[in-house]
């Protein structure tokens, strides 16, 4: 089954770009919420960027009283593992696919993609990344936990086995709490997964020292063509 293609804001830090990065928003914010985060970013000696920013369906979120806003996936209660929207993560999956086949088809193989998200989207990230079946540039994922994560060794790809991973959390994130964060990070690290692990003194959230780190990273998984 097709869709059509996610609506986003794509941003270029130069003409032709050689890379791409596809930065997934959290729950009821939409693809602007990043896009500012770009020029923020130290890319020196990084090739061309694109970065895609693309907006999350709406849908009623059950713990938000059905309120219809922009989400990956329902969230169905504040115990995000035993109660999971396995359909809605699946359905997203599917679109973000989507979303890194039509980058791939214009021109900037899969290696040289970055799945990128935050909270929500860094559930995505995840979700999608470990389970693609090209090798990733990498996988960015903030503030956000492995969603369905007894699925997950039997499951992913052995494409992505080696692709790094940047994991950071806040240290009082009243959302997810970093407790959920460590788990994710621990069954990634028993599966024998390359993460780069990042806490930080905030709440749910970015700050200045991670998007530091952030560009730092970028420069390691993108270098220059």
């Amino acid at each position: 089954m097709t869709t059509s293609l996610l609506d986003c804001i794509v941003l270029e830090s130069s003409p032709n770009p050689t890379a791409a990065v596809i930065w997934l928003h959290g729950l009821g914010a939409d693809g602007n919420d990043f896009a500012p985060v770009v020029r923020e970013l130290d890319l020196t000696g990084c090739p061309g960027i694109r970065f895609v920013f693309p907006h999350a369906p709406t849908m009623p979120v059950t713990v938000n009283n059905g309120y219809v806003m922009r989400s990956w996936y329902d969230i169905l209660g504040t115990d995000l593992v035993r109660r999971e929207d396995e359909a809605g993560l699946r359905k997203s999956q599917l679109a973000i696919e989507q979303l890194i086949a039509h980058q791939i088809a214009s021109g900037i193989p899969a290696h040289r993609i970055v799945l990128a998200g935050f909270s929500q989207g860094c559930a995505m990230t995840l979700q999608t990344g470990l389970r693609y079946p090209q090798q990733l540039a990498g996988l960015l994922c903030l503030s956000g936990y492995v969603p369905l994560n007894a699925k997950l060794a039997d499951e992913r790809h052995p494409a992505n086995q080696h692709t790094p991973i940047f994991l950071a959390h806040g240290e009082s994130d009243p959302v997810i709490p970093i407790a959920r964060a460590e788990q994710s990070r621990d069954l990634l690290l028993a599966l024998g997964y390359a993460v780069e692990w990042h806490n930080y003194a905030m709440q749910h959230s970015l700050c200045p020292q991670e998007i530091d780190a952030i560009g730092a990273w970028f420069r390691k998984v993108l270098p220059a063509d």
